[in-house]
């Protein structure tokens, strides 16, 4: 038993250092002038010093981070409101509602953003807004991560039981899927929304071919910064990063509240 807990320790700890070692040479770039040889030589905080006094940086961040919080909201309040209506209404839909949601699996990138400009930036509606295609986008990229989280959040937690507990006491089926079924499954939306929101800061294509430098966001202005300063780049790289981690770690601390009220 102590062997295999002891391998068990030892892959995990081979698993992050290999997780660890890219971000951690990433960083040491960043944080010198040069690395042609076996070390780097002349320590320097420019990069970084140049990226925080850099206003389109900060704009960049902040188009990504309302691009994350918009479409995955979105997402998980269309995604949950169809949820109730396969749920409660009529469970043979459940099969329909899978197929669509994992259909996005096989768009990628290049093939979606095409797609949605073919489709309607030659229209005369609203649709045609190049920030409301991306918006959409974004939507639609997310849909399975989200969706798969919060399936397996109502299996886990039976919530088809749960409402016909609820409706015994009296309790509308729509309220007891609000009041009752949604706050036992807030976790498992924490943990679909985190996943969402690191594909969408990691995506590049869509915002570049959908957007463009009309609606920058920050892996549009990494890919620019390369062509500018490797090291630049790579203190790009690191920030995005932290802020991700920062987001997850926020995350996983709701989640944990969350737990121990429970």
């Amino acid at each position: 038993m102590n062997k295999t807990s002891l391998a068990g320790k030892l892959f995990l700890g081979l698993l992050g250092l290999y997780l660890v070692v890219p971000f951690g040479l990433t960083l040491i770039y960043s944080l010198f002038v040069e690395w042609t040889d076996l070390l780097p030589r002349g320590f320097t905080l420019r990069n970084y010093i140049t990226l925080f006094s850099d206003l389109e940086f900060w704009t960049s961040m902040g188009r990504t981070l309302v691009l994350c919080a918009v479409s995955v909201l979105l997402t998980i309040t269309l995604l949950l409101l169809a949820m109730y209506v396969v749920l409660v209404v009529n469970r043979k839909l459940a099969g329909v509602m899978q197929f669509v949601c994992m259909i996005p699996y096989a768009l990628q990138g290049v093939i979606l953003s095409i797609s949605i400009i073919s489709l309607y930036s030659g229209s005369s509606t609203f649709l045609s807004n190049r920030m409301l295609m991306l918006f959409g986008a974004y939507t639609i990229m997310v849909l399975p991560y989200i969706y798969q989280g919060i399936r397996n959040s109502l299996n886990a937690i039976n919530a088809q039981t749960l409402i016909q507990a609820a409706q015994m006491l009296g309790c509308g089926r729509f309220r007891a899927y609000v009041q009752v079924v949604l706050p036992n499954m807030f976790s498992g939306i924490l943990v679909s929304a985190l996943l969402a929101e690191s594909v969408v800061f990691g995506d590049f294509v869509l915002a570049n071919n959908i957007a463009g430098n009309n609606y920058q966001n920050i892996q549009v202005f990494l890919n620019r910064r390369m062509f500018t300063s490797s090291g630049l780049a790579s203190a790009i790289v690191v920030v995005i990063f932290l802020v991700v981690f920062i987001v997850t770690g926020l995350v996983l601390k709701l989640q944990k509240n969350e737990s121990k009220e429970k």
